[in-house]
């Protein structure tokens, strides 16, 4: 496993810290089932991560991982449990219980104390976020955490230090997915003003400006592929919406537009994934929310899809509901336009 493999594992991880803090039998049901399956898409992208992206999921990816001693039997067993919880709570007729909220805690932190190799114990910052597992099951208490051939055992001093460096991490993460792009780029304001205004040539313009002026900012990149898309070029909206990613890879709204590239080319599968990836960023992103499950009903899991639309409320996406749900993907509306 390369150390950008792990640093990539550990941002996916890290962007379900939010998700599981607030996991909790006293929510509504369906809410809670949707946390939970949500928070296991973002553990499971970073589990793909540590073996530089793979169509393996679920059981199969946990035993790759385990065969491959990138994870120990005790990450293995935890993370099992954590799956069979996402499993259930796919079920319609099924009320997530105080046993999958623990196992989905007890998973992300001993997957996440893992990956920044110190016990979950000693961590002051899982410890005041997510709350311990209450009963871990006796299996998966039989192994020690030290994973990767990293000694948990460490002079007291240096427990307060990786303490303020988790902190420091976290909050790093968070304040990237929120700001997502640089403070200042000229054209690229310009280019938001022309695209609101409709001086489509203008916008463009601006945007390829920008993306050279400031060639870290994934945002210009959001807009283009956003107008390609909605010009009907599906492979130039594509690449785009790739090169936003790559430079912005915490970036919610550039996740979405990927998402929203690959919805629109009838790869309702691969805008899953982004639509979930983009959610593990930001929780409350309607459009997100609206048009997973969308891309869920034209997978075939209408009961799973039906949730995340009445989650999302009332939008475009409404009309993907099954009493619609045949309508041809293209005149599904797809709105959203990007945030500044």
């Amino acid at each position: 496993m390369s150390d950008g493999s792990q640093r990539a594992a550990l941002d996916a991880v890290h962007a379900a810290r939010p998700i599981v803090a607030r996991l909790s039998t006293t929510r509504h049901k369906e809410d809670l089932a949707a946390d939970i399956i949500e928070a296991w898409a973002a553990v499971e992208t970073g589990l793909r991560s540590l073996i530089g992206g793979s169509a393996l999921a679920g059981q199969a990816l946990i035993r790759e991982l385990r065969q491959r001693n990138f994870l120990s039997f005790d990450q293995a067993n935890a993370l099992a449990e954590f799956h069979a919880a996402r499993e259930r709570a796919g079920r319609t007729d099924y009320a997530p219980t105080e046993s999958d909220v623990n196992a989905a805690r007890d998973a992300f932190l001993k997957l996440e104390s893992g990956l920044m190799g110190e016990s979950a114990a000693t961590r002051p910052v899982a410890a005041a976020s997510v709350a311990p597992a209450a009963s871990p099951s006796p299996v998966a208490s039989a192994t020690p955490a030290t994973v990767y051939g990293v000694n948990a055992a460490r002079p007291a001093w240096m427990i307060p230090v990786f303490g303020l460096v988790a902190l420091l991490v976290v909050g790093g993460l968070a304040w990237f997915a929120m700001a997502g792009r640089p403070a200042s780029n000229a054209a690229y304001d310009q280019g938001v003003q022309a695209y609101k205004e409709g001086r489509s040539e203008a916008a463009e313009a601006s945007f390829r400006k920008a993306a050279t002026d400031v060639p870290a900012d994934p945002m210009p990149h959001v807009y283009l592929a956003r107008m390609e898309r909605e010009r009907g070029n599906l492979g130039n909206a594509n690449t785009e919406a790739v090169a936003a990613v790559r430079l912005g890879p915490s970036n919610a709204t550039a996740l979405r537009e990927l998402a929203s590239a690959l919805f629109a080319a009838e790869k309702f599968d691969d805008a899953r994934k982004f639509y979930s990836r983009a959610l593990a960023v930001d929780a409350n992103d309607r459009t997100s929310q609206g048009f997973l499950g969308c891309s869920l009903i034209r997978l075939g899991r209408i009961d799973e899809g039906q949730r995340w639309i009445n989650r999302a409320g009332a939008g475009a996406w409404s009309v993907c509901a099954p009493a619609t749900a045949g309508l041809p993907p293209q005149q599904v509306p797809m709105t959203g336009a990007p945030s500044p």
